[in-house]
């Protein structure tokens, strides 16, 4: 009874997996199908070798003691037993073993494969759609994309091509899960990046990226040469290259806005398209935006879709006004203020009249004589 060591030898070259190892596990699964086939109870154990030059198999019985307080085994002896007809059996399982190898193999090669590649994007076609998961064939592996990581609206069908930004890639017993979102931020970022050759050489770099999945995003950039306009790069020639990422996320708006370390002009911007007046930051991290009346809709934006992914863009809590309604709030603090000091002057006469009362009070109180006191009669 043999083991083909020349197969595994040539396996290990191949696949790289360790011959000491897959002999080992051919060892420890002999010895198992030893003891079912024996019947063995559990004072019987077994012991098989495998010669690494010639892949001759020898099967050792042992006779155990377990002492069942510490489950400590204690060898009481073993022998040479190797059954005949075990060729056949020693074949199956040696085969069972490879093949259960090789598929750990090539699982902890997709996880090292993957597991380098969080944050990367990645091309898959959908395979399977449920309330669960949506599957995505990657070639080598698969993906799953969770409810909360799909763009809502979007419909994912059997065969349908697209990409998305790896999550998270962990290790599994049924072999590496690899889960990937079309709603992360980051993915407009690589998308990008496959689309415009100056953001992958670093001359145009992407510094923040503000998103509401499946409806508008808002990204800033900036150039590392002066030559290099950063949004013009980003957009293209016609729009071509922001066409090429809005139709991959089916449509969704993206705003281009140009970053500048000046805060009032970086929420100026950040409200793109609409026009801004003038920006005034504030200590509690609150800027105060100054628009014309008729682009205060457009700044605000449908639902405040437009100022939220603003603020979100700035990290600043943007509040937005129109020109009549700064005028409004000036007079009405105008009035508010007259009336402040009109109540100050007020209160200082009353207090000033009450002074000059109890002075003229204290004067004449001083002015007028006091009666002297009547002399007492002593008795006769």
């Amino acid at each position: 009874m043999k083991v083909p060591m020349d197969s595994l030898r040539e396996l290990e070259r191949e696949r790289g997996i360790s011959l000491d190892t897959v002999v080992e596990a051919i060892e420890k699964a002999l010895a198992s199908a030893y003891l079912r086939m024996t019947n063995a109870d559990e004072t019987r154990d077994a012991r098989a070798v495998i010669e690494r030059e010639t892949g001759e198999v020898t099967l050792f019985a042992q006779e155990i003691e377990i002492d069942f307080d510490t489950e400590e085994r204690t060898l009481l002896r073993e022998w040479e037993d190797t059954p005949s007809g075990f060729g056949r059996i020693a074949a199956q399982t040696a085969k069972q073993v490879i093949l259960q190898r090789l598929r750990e193999a090539e699982r902890d090669l997709t996880f090292g494969e993957y597991s380098g590649r969080e944050g990367d994007i990645v091309t898959g076609i959908v395979q399977q759609h449920d309330h669960r998961y949506t599957i995505l064939d990657l070639g080598k592996a698969e993906a799953r994309m969770p409810p909360q990581e799909q763009m809502p609206h979007e419909r994912y069908e059997h065969g349908m091509r697209l990409k998305a930004y790896i999550v998270e890639v962990r290790k599994s017993d049924r072999g590496p899960q690899i889960i990937v979102s079309r709603t992360h931020p980051e993915l407009i970022k690589r998308l990008f990046e496959l689309e415009v050759p100056e953001i992958l050489d670093g001359i145009v770099e992407i510094k923040k990226v503000a998103r509401e999945p499946g409806h508008r995003s808002k990204i800033a950039v900036v150039s590392h040469d002066r030559n290099v306009d950063p949004v013009g790069a980003c957009v293209g020639s016609r729009g071509a290259r922001v066409r090429m990422v809005m139709n991959e996320l089916r449509g969704e708006k993206i705003d281009i806005i140009k970053w500048t370390d000046n805060l009032e002009d970086f929420v100026a911007n950040a409200l793109s398209p609409a026009k801004v007046k003038e920006v005034r930051a504030q200590a509690d991290q609150t800027a105060l935006v100054i628009v014309p009346d008729y682009q205060l809709s457009l700044a605000i934006g449908k639902e405040g879709q437009n100022a939220r992914l603003a603020a979100r863009l700035t990290g600043l809590k943007v509040d937005i006004k129109s020109e009549s309604q700064m005028h409004s709030d000036g007079e009405a603090q105008k009035a508010a203020e007259a009336e402040a000091v009109a109540a100050e002057a007020a209160r200082v006469a009353e207090t000033e009249a009450a002074a000059a009362q109890a002075a003229g009070e204290l004067e004449a109180a001083e002015s007028t004589p006091s009666e002297q006191p009547k002399p007492v009669e002593q008795p006769s």
